[in-house]
């Protein structure tokens, strides 16, 4: 693990929030809607953008328009479509799908027309199709956790599970904040846990299934997830963690269930904590859910010096 900076101090002063609690961000959902309003899994809406722009650019230029004006019109349209997706990086990948599968298939005659699913076949090798179903390729921020430990003490040799930990930048989030507990990450792309085992050496890292995975020998068990997962993921913690255990979210709440704290760092995305009691509470009424943010302990770190 990489050296750490000192932390900024803390303070724990409860505070009423001067903003309401977040709308859900469906950053990592499908934003395409299907037949009967159902909404299509990721990445099949940016297969879709690309197709529609493919097809209207054939369909441009047997009408006789110039081919360089059938491809411009085709990216736009996939531009114009991608500003429905639900996070910047699928914005991005759908609006320069189309535009970069034409630039190497061979529009010109210098590549053959098959080269632009090379990248494809590459991201399903390192993500294969069923990872998708969760949340890939969205890491933590740098510091996006130091304010974990003012409301999250952990004794040292605590076990802390990154569920999920990608390329291995929330375990490095975490070592900043527990240098002393012992990591844990698991992860179901193969090449990307192997790439996390050689960012983060002292962490112990498998490749496997998050949710098939016990969770019941860990302290804390931390997720960067969609918001579908967490109800599934609040359930799992409260079946097979013990009472006094911490479930750590980045970005994204349970639903219907009041969190332990809610830490807004500036510059960073929100963080939910919830403490596992092993014991299944009835769920809150939603108009009472509507002061989850208020009646939680709310920390904000002082800037930095």
């Amino acid at each position: 693990m990489p050296s750490l900076p000192s932390r900024p101090a803390m303070h724990g002063r409860p505070r009423t929030p001067d903003r309401p609690a977040p709308q859900v961000d469906h950053a990592c959902a499908a934003t395409t809607p299907g037949a009967g309003g159902q909404r299509l899994r990721w990445p099949l809406p940016a297969l879709l953008v690309w197709a529609l722009a493919w097809t209207s650019t054939v369909l441009l230029v047997r009408q006789g328009l110039a081919p360089g004006a059938a491809l411009l019109a085709g990216a736009l349209l996939a531009g114009a479509l991608a500003l429905k997706a639900g996070s910047r990086w699928r914005r991005l990948i759908t609006a320069t799908g189309f535009p970069v599968s034409a630039l190497l298939s061979g529009w010109g005659g210098t590549l053959p027309a098959w080269l632009w699913l090379v990248p494809l076949g590459l991201l399903a090798l390192a993500y294969p199709l069923r990872a998708w179903s969760d949340a890939p390729m969205f890491p933590t921020g740098r510091g996006a956790l130091d304010a974990l430990p003012s409301v999250v003490p952990l004794p040292a040799g605590a076990s802390v599970l990154d569920a999920g930990c990608g390329l291995g930048h929330g375990l490095q989030a975490l070592h900043r904040c527990w240098p002393q507990a012992v990591l844990h990450g698991i992860e179901w792309s193969r090449p990307l846990a192997r790439l996390a085992r050689w960012r983060c050496r002292g962490a112990r890292i498998t490749a496997g299934d998050m949710w098939s995975a016990s969770w019941s020998a860990h302290d804390l068990v931390y997720l960067f997830q969609r918001p579908e997962s967490m109800s599934r993921a609040w359930a799992k913690a409260r079946g097979e963690m013990r009472p006094g255990s911490w479930l750590i979210s980045l970005e994204f709440a349970v639903p219907d269930q009041a969190p332990s704290a809610v830490l807004d760092v500036p510059g960073q995305r929100r963080i939910w904590v919830y403490r596992v009691d092993g014991a299944l509470k009835s769920r809150p009424r939603r108009s009472d859910m509507q002061n989850t943010v208020s009646d939680a302990q709310r920390v904000m770190p002082t800037d930095r010096n």
